[in-house]
This record gives structure tokens, sequence and C-alpha cells, in this order.
């Protein structure tokens, strides 16, 4: 064991990985802030230059992005309400309305040390517990994946705002989004209209920006700029370890979140982002702050979605399946430097896996480090008038709605989610219920079927195994405590 660590160590203690793992961090955040550019474009378009690269440089490179990615979305997702990737889709919730009062440098900063305890602590279970949490995984099939959407699906109620009913009226606006395109099951077209461009459904990018970028540029438009929005203030943007402390039990819950959804492959980051929100919305001693400017929303989403980014490597590494999007590009690294993920990894390139830990385990310090000073460049952004912001972010969302499949039908789709979010921002429907359902809408039918399939039409396969019944469990009580306290605010 320890000549294998030696070993391992002499194999990571070099420049060029050591320059892999900073570089790739330091391309990450700042793909990750620009508005359209995804994580797993970021990888994709890297993947190529791993060809020529020493093994473990080229997936700690890929690594590195990756991690990079997750964390750079929460900065676009705070200061000009778009995030730059999916997963800081639930970030943007509180961000934004710290940046607007002012407070962009408090919530920059606790995303940060929120995301580095998180992405640290997913590394430790990757190492520590791999193999545990991986044969768990293993266990789930379609009932067990469905018990679990529906579990997820009751953060709609929990991100709905001051009314359950709206809240509920997005989340269903979501899910019939979701249903356009082909059928799952049987391959029929459904709400395309003989359009096809709608036969794979509505691209997920163009849906995000248009549904929370596009509303304050029409919102702008439509009404003027009455004053600017001062969001950098020196004096309230240094973030005290007595409001980190405030928020350290979400942070944890949050990334313990993370390594269990994260080692189930197909979650991704997104999902446990809001369900990590949700419980500390829940839990919190003031939860009417959340949605209003709450550091603690801001850091319990960001625990989230760092969270799974090592926890997505154990399903990969243990059982070579990838844990999400991202770690199936970062699985054709290993395949073309002739490396199998699975059990045999750890047999054969023991050595080769330490390594790759090593440099995982160093990523969270090249994180912190670059994310801190990448804060003070970022954050000049909030100085720019609105008057130039805006058209800036305009021409941002426009080419990130673009660039996804180089479409301008999802331009087109962009603009209509656009005005869409802007009615919905008008009549006090909220927006994230129907983009949490439109995530996990596809998931929620998928499963719903194969199950029935399988059970040739019976629903007791639903309650077949503990799993199962753990997470009906938990639906029935987290659905029991909301309709309460949405009564109990009903009477104040």
């Amino acid at each position: 064991m320890l000549e294998n660590i030696t070993q391992a160590f002499h194999y990571f203690a070099s420049w060029q990985n050591i320059l892999a793992i900073g570089g790739g961090m330091l391309i990450g955040i700042i793909d990750g802030a620009i508005p359209g550019m995804t994580g797993t474009m970021a990888v994709a378009v890297a993947l190529p230059f791993t060809f020529y690269m020493d093994p473990i440089t080229g997936i700690l490179m890929l690594v590195g992005i990756y991690k990079g990615a997750i964390y750079g979305g929460s900065i676009s997702a705070i200061l000009i309400n778009t995030p730059g990737t999916p997963a800081a889709s639930c970030t943007l919730l509180d961000g934004y309305p710290l940046a607007r009062m002012g407070k962009a440098g408090k919530a920059l900063k606790m995303a940060l040390y929120a995301s580095v305890t998180a992405d640290f602590i997913s590394n430790l279970a990757l190492i520590l517990f791999a193999g545990i949490i991986a044969s768990l995984a293993l266990q789930f099939g379609p009932p067990e994946f469905f018990t679990l959407i529906c579990f997820s699906l009751t953060i709609i109620a929990g991100v709905s705002g001051d009314s359950l009913l709206r809240g509920l009226t997005a989340g269903c606006m979501g899910l019939l989004a979701a249903t356009v395109g082909l059928d799952l099951v049987y391959g029929t077209s459904r709400f395309s209209f003989s359009n096809p461009d709608l036969m794979a459904g509505f691209s997920f990018i163009p849906v995000l920006i248009g549904l929370f970028a596009l509303p304050e540029i029409i919102n702008m438009a439509a009404v003027g700029i009455k004053e600017q929005t001062v969001i950098s203030n020196k004096d309230s943007s240094t973030l005290t370890l007595k409001e980190y402390l405030a928020s350290f039990k979400s942070i944890i819950r949050g990334s313990i979140f993370g390594v269990i959804m994260g080692a189930i492959p197909g979650i991704g980051g997104a999902p446990t982002a809001f369900l990590s929100y949700s419980e500390a919305k829940r839990t919190s001693k003031h939860p009417e702050e959340f949605g209003k400017g709450s550091l603690e929303g801001v850091a319990a989403s960001e625990a989230g979605n760092n969270g799974c980014c090592g926890a997505t490597m154990i399903p990969l590494l243990s059982l070579g399946v990838p844990g999400d999007v991202i770690t199936a590009v970062i699985l054709g690294c290993f395949m073309i430097h002739n490396l199998t993920p699975g059990p045999l990894l750890f047999q054969q390139n023991i050595n080769t896996v330490y390594a790759i830990f090593m440099g995982i385990m160093l990523s969270s310090f090249f994180m912190f480090v670059l994310g801190h000073y990448s804060i003070k460049f970022f954050s000049k952004v909030a100085d720019i008038p609105k008057q130039l912001l805006f058209p800036i972010v305009l021409v941002l969302v426009f080419y990130g709605a673009y660039a996804v499949n180089n479409s301008m039908f999802d331009v087109l789709i962009m603009v209509c989610m656009g005005f869409l979010g802007f009615f919905m921002m008008k009549v006090g429907l909220p927006a994230a219920p129907f983009l949490v359902a439109f995530i996990l809408g596809p998931m929620f039918e998928d499963n719903l079927r194969r199950s029935l399939l399988l059970s040739k039409g019976s629903v007791e396969i639903f309650v077949r195994s503990p799993i199962c019944w753990f997470f009906l469990a938990l639906t029935a009580l987290t659905v029991f405590l909301m309709i309460r306290r949405n009564f109990q605010r009903s009477e104040k």
C-alpha cells in the first residue's frame, strides 16, 4: 500500500501535472462564467488536446476544467442573473438579489467558500467511500429512480415562493415543456407540429438563458432604468467568518447531498442544488429571506452542485459508468489512453488511480486561489452602468443560445422563453419550479414507463425495495410539512 502511494506520488509530482490541473481550473472558471459555454462544451473541446499528453496529465486537465466550470457558473448567476452553467441555475435565486443590494462581493465569496468546502468533501468521499457508494448506486433500477425523482419534484413546492399553488402551476408548465419531442419509449412525435427542429425537444441552455436572463432585459426595455443599481459595495463586500459559520450546516448538508446524488448516474448538479437549497430553506431560522437575498441560500446551492463533482467520478472509476455527461467525455480520455475504468482499473493501474486522486485533492486548493483572485476581476462587471451592461449581456445570451447547437432555432426558443419568463414575472409565477420540472421531467417519465413495462402495468413495483419505501416516505413527509407550512402562512 505504502509502496503504491510512493510510486503514485512519483507519477504525479511533475510540473506538467500541476500546470494541467491549475490551467484546467482557470479555463473552467472563465468558461463557466460565460453564459451558454457549459462545462460539457469546454471539456469536449479540450479532449483532443489530451491525445498526446501523459494519461494522468490529460485526465487531470479535464477534471480541472470540469470543476472550474461548475464553480464559474455562479459568477454570472450572481452578477447578471444568468447562470453560466445549468448547475448554477439555483444560485441566482439569492445571488442576484444580494448583488442588487450591493453585496455582490459577499455573495461571490460565499459561493467560492461553499464550493471549495463541498469540493473537498466530495474529493474525500471519492477516495474513501468509492466502493460503498458505487455499490449502493448499482442497486438503483427504474422504480428506485422514479421514487427518487418524485421526492426531487417536491422541491418545486420548496422553491415556489410565497404561494404553493403558483409554484405547482409553474412546475406543471415545466413538465409540459419537457414532453415536447420524440416519445422516450416508442419514438413517436409529440407536440412537434411536423417541425424537425422540435423532434429533439427544447434544448436546456436556450430555455435556461431565456427564462432567467431575457426577462430582466425585456423589463428594462419596457419600464426603463429608473436608477443605477450599485452592486459592488466595499463596505458590505467582505464575508465574515461568522457569516460563513452561520451557513456551515447547510454547506455540509449540501455537500452530503452532492456526494450521494452525484454517485447516482444521471442526476447531475442542477437537481442536487435545488434539493440542497430546499432543505436549507426548510430548516433555516429565517426561511422568509430565501429568494430575496440569503447568503445561506447561495451557500446551500453551491455546496449541492459542487459536491457532485468528485462524486460523479465514483461510478466512473469503480463501475465504468459515467456519473453525468461531463464524466462521459472524461471516460473518452481514459479509453484513448487504454485505461478501462472499473474494478480492473484498481487492480491493474492502481498507481495511476492514486496519482489521479492526488491531483483531484489538489484541485480544491487551485479552486480557492484562482477563485479568490477571479472575484476581484469579475466583480468589476458590476460597476458597468446598466445602459452598457445589458446590451453586452444581450449579445452573450444570443451567442450562448446559438453556440449550443449552432442553430438559429435555439435562439428563437430562447426569445420565446424570454417572453414567457417576462409574463411569469409580471403575474407572479416563479421561474425556478418551471426549471426544476423541465430538468426532471424526462427522467420522471422515462423511469415511470420503464417500471410499468417491467411490471406489465402493476404499480406494486414501486414498493418492491427498501429504497423505494425510503423515498416514498420522504416524499409524503415533505408534502405534509409544506402543506402545513402553507396553511400556517395563510392563517398569519
